[in-house]
């Protein structure tokens, strides 16, 4: 090997050290990594960025604009309701969870399912009160187990297909992978169910940690056609939200406190809840509540159009010691207050008598334009937009399911690549006003991104240097000519390298590697081939083993050694069942 071959085995095994020892952010970890490989010579800049290029990169990034269609239409809500129910326990919620993704990603590219899936199990937890931590790292490892059961189910086997088509003029069939697929996802799956509780982390947003947060009283009124009526207060999910608890209901004038969940809820129905500021947002965005105050209604444009604000009110506020109504909150800022939160004091009577005090903290709904003109301004000591806090356009849900529903179906049937039909359903989300310009923007999570692609970057060095082919060389030499043995280190290689370089990647290297070991043994490359499918599409111990597990890092709060402690014992359970099983279903 040159030196380039030795700067880059440093360079990688500095970038892991950096992922397991430090909380280095991930993105900034792999941008320093490419960059001391361009800046030294080891590659240029055409594949050290060449990943920014990439059809699969691009393609996460025009997903991330078809989610943010379905959630601003509240189509995250439906999904989270409908598809995912109500878990018993965490042990249930896994169980809904991964059985239909794994389904799904079987005939589906695997990044769309959990791209679709991240927004709508983050509402689903923290309505179930549930940690995310335990439940997006399954989401993303039963994707990966799926697309092991068919030999569309992700793209490494189709690369790999491909391959052994070239050099033997036959390949496998569609559903031939099942053989091994299944009895490696029934194997994952149960060892998930089993160990997640120890293996995984329980992490959750600060916010749910306090016992004392700031709370909000927010009244909402039950839509007369909206598809709360006649539902009970479980069936409605307004029993166990977390960090708000229902703190009575006006029902024409009569109180009723301490409500039963199996109370059933009326048209008109005023309840009254106490939260923290991000459960008074999600209560937004429930299909058939409205705020009870009218004057949401009065302002200008579209309530999808405007954002959710907190404001805290100062001593030369002209509204203060006034009661919302006297001060024409309304006409003298274009924003309606939607809740008061006071040191944690119930503030009684309708919004528009509640008179402000110097120091109360309103949470409002407002134009764009409102935090700008207020920023600087004496009436407020302090301004605050709330991200994500966007009331869905429900009115269009369907018609974004409708988009996403297309998109997979004509995906599916080959008349579209992945890219050109996510970027055909973002335009069409677009076109059909189920989501802003700002909010496509906004959507694209750029440190995934980045991180995708600087990870092309370094497998480029690992490849161009020939450091990979050094280091398969040099495990494959200790298998001698056995070949179940030889079978054994070609799917710890690939394994090794899909946990380094991406599955892809790792794929279309170790394959000539595999067809030269077969050839000097005399036996069928076929096993050898599958072994590459199962090692290389089903890699959980590192984040950039497979973009998914890299989609999920942040939504779940993760550190790189979570991935380790979690993934590196399921590829030990995955890999043994794969060995056992595909000598027996493809002879040497």
């Amino acid at each position: 090997m040159g030196w380039e071959a030795y700067l880059t085995a440093a360079v990688v095994v500095a970038l892991l050290t950096a992922l397991i020892t430090t909380r280095v952010a991930p993105d900034m970890a792999f941008l320093g990594a490419v960059t001391v490989l361009l800046l030294s010579g080891v590659v240029g800049p055409r594949e050290a960025f060449e990943g920014l290029s990439n059809p699969g990169v691009l393609t996460v990034a025009a997903l991330y604009v078809v989610v943010a269609g379905i959630r601003e239409t509240g189509g995250v809500q439906w999904i989270s309701t409908r598809m995912l129910g109500r878990p018993r326990s965490l042990f249930d919620a896994q169980r809904r969870l991964t059985l239909p993704v794994a389904g799904f990603s079987a005939f589906l590219n695997n990044t769309p399912v959990v791209a679709m899936l991240i927004p709508a199990v983050g509402d689903w937890a923290r309505k179930h009160n549930l940690a995310e931590s335990k439940l997006l790292l399954p989401l993303s490892y039963a994707a990966m187990l799926g697309g092991t059961c068919t030999l569309i189910g992700t793209s490494t086997n189709l690369v790999v297909n491909g391959a052994l088509e070239q050099r033997t003029g036959e390949g496998l069939m569609l559903f031939e992978l099942a053989w091994v697929g299944i009895p490696v996802l029934i194997a994952g799956l149960a060892f998930l169910f089993a160990t997640s509780h120890w293996l995984l982390p329980d992490r959750r947003p600060a916010a749910e940690t306090l016992d004392d947060p700031r709370e909000y009283t927010v009244e909402m009124i039950v839509e007369a056609e909206g598809p709360l009526v006649g539902r009970s207060i479980e069936r409605a999910g307004l029993r166990h939200l977390p960090g708000c608890y229902l703190m009575e209901i006006d029902r024409g004038g009569e109180i009723l406190p301490a409500v039963s969940p199996r109370e059933k809820l009326r048209a008109g129905d005023r309840l009254v809840f106490v939260g923290v500021v991000d459960s008074v947002v999600e209560l937004q965005k429930i299909r058939g509540l409205t705020p009870a105050t009218n004057q949401v209604f009065k302002l200008d444009g579209r309530r999808s159009d405007r954002r959710l604000v907190e404001v805290v009110v100062s001593e030369t506020c002209p509204v203060a010691n006034r009661t919302v109504r006297d001060g024409r909150f309304r006409t003298r800022y274009d924003a309606v207050v939607i809740a008061v939160a006071r040191n944690g004091e119930r503030v009684d009577g309708k919004i528009g008598d509640i008179i402000l005090r110097p120091g109360d903290t309103l949470l409002l709904e407002a134009g764009e334009g409102f935090v700008e003109r207020q920023r600087n301004a004496r009436d407020f000591l302090l301004v605050r937009a709330i991200e994500g806090a966007a009331v869905p356009r429900h009115d269009r849900a369907w018609l974004a399911l409708g988009i996403l529903g297309a998109m997979l179906g004509i995906v599916g049937v080959g008349w579209l690549s992945m890219l050109e039909g996510a970027l055909a359903a973002g335009a069409a989300l677009l076109l059909t006003r189920c989501l802003t310009l700002n909010a496509a923007r906004q959507a694209i999570d750029w440190s995934v991104i980045l991180t995708i692609a600087a990870a092309f970057g370094i497998g480029a060095a690992m490849e161009q240097t020939g450091l990979a082919h050094t280091i398969a060389d040099g495990l494959l030499g200790l298998a001698g000519e056995q070949p179940w043995l030889n079978l054994a280190v070609i799917y710890l290689v690939t394994a090794l390298f899909t946990a380094v370089i991406t599955n892809n990647a790792a794929a279309v290297l170790m394959v000539p590697i595999a067809g030269s070991v077969a050839g000097d043994l005399g036996v069928s490359v076929l096993p050898f081939a599958v072994a590459i499918m199962l090692a290389a599409s089903a890699s959980f111990a590192t984040p950039m083993g497979y973009q998914t597990n890299l989609m999920v890092y942040g939504p779940g709060g993760y550190h790189f050694t979570d991935y380790l402690r979690a993934g590196l014992p399921l590829n030990l359970v995955t890999a043994a069942v794969a060995l056992a099983v595909i000598p027996w279903v493809w002879p040497f």
